[in-house]
């Protein structure tokens, strides 16, 4: 946007960053961020935010177009794979570094954009950044995520994981050896009450239930299978923090950052390991299966060998 305001009687003397943000009709801290990145002019030169302004001053601003950030951004997703391919439904392999729709704040590859590059028509139901997803995968969080093709598809889908009917398996590389080996962790989450982007277990939370067994101890770690009662934000992440048993990597949720180190883990060691569902058009069901991507497999072989 290029336009150039003059400055009215009534503003004569006041700050420019509290002036402009009260003629463009936008918070004081927005404006401030235009000063720094330097969008605004007079007389040929860059105003400063606490420069004073006259009346009749005119100033020059220019602020790029802002992309829309619920839009839909088609382009190919690298190291997205199709695990199964049918008219009502696609699952796919998601890589990690990957988001399952646009939202405020990403602005990096999603789910959606990726099949849409790749000439994916999926369903339009749901709103328009997350047509077709009927569940979630974190960005940080890798492995098999069903996407309805259909409206009949996602209209089943949706129910089918609002009422648990799909099984979700994940496998996890976990600090330290759970105790018991098997076992429930019913504890309620939400968000954490002093970081955004953090949930915590916390009384009057929504209620949360994993269900884990112990695969393989390693001393330091250990692998675990996970099954998924209920399906909240980083629900894994966060039981198994609350156990004191992190994922390994998981830096956000306690992880060591030298056993990550020792790994070559950048990410928490969690992989969406399984899916399955009833078909939507015949009933029958449907089970897929998801590989270990390079990274995880890397850290699972060094733990298997006691490199570490």
């Amino acid at each position: 946007m290029h336009t150039v305001l003059q400055i009215p009687d009534e503003a004569d003397g006041g700050r420019a960053d509290a002036v402009l943000a009260k003629l463009l009709d936008v918070s004081r801290s927005t404006a401030a961020t235009w000063f720094t990145d330097g969008y605004f002019s007079m007389n040929g030169r860059s105003l400063g935010k606490s420069d004073r302004l006259s009346a009749g001053d005119r100033v020059s601003v220019d602020i790029p177009e802002q992309r829309d950030p619920l839009a839909v951004v088609v382009e190919p997703v690298e190291g997205l794979k199709i695990l199964a391919d049918d008219d009502h439904f696609v699952v796919i392999d998601k890589p990690v570094g990957v988001a399952a729709h646009p939202s405020p704040g990403w602005v990096g590859p999603t789910v959606v954009g990726g099949l849409a590059a790749a000439g994916y028509r999926i369903s339009t139901s749901g709103s328009p950044e997350r047509q077709g997803i009927v569940h979630r995968l974190d960005v940080g969080t890798s492995g098999a995520m069903v996407v309805a093709k259909t409206e009949h598809a996602y209209t089943l889908l949706k129910q089918a994981f609002k009422e648990r009917t799909v099984e979700k398996m994940y496998h996890a590389v976990v600090q330290g050896l759970p105790d018991p080996l098997r076992g429930t962790i019913d504890a309620p989450i939400g968000r954490h009450p002093s970081y955004d982007w953090r949930f915590a277990v916390l009384e009057g939370g929504r209620p949360s239930v994993t269900h884990y067994e112990v695969l393989e101890a390693f001393g330091k770690a250990s692998l675990v299978e996970v099954h998924l009662e209920t399906g909240r934000t980083h629900q894994i992440r966060v039981h198994f923090s609350a156990l004191k048993h992190p994922c390994a990597g998981d830096l956000t949720y306690g992880a060591e950052a030298k056993l990550a180190a020792e790994l070559g883990l950048t990410r928490q060691w969690l992989h969406a390991r399984k899916l399955a569902f009833a078909h939507p058009g015949t009933g029958e069901r449907v089970e897929v299966i998801s590989e270990y991507p390079q990274d995880l497999q890397y850290a699972l072989d060094a733990l298997q060998r006691g490199d570490v």
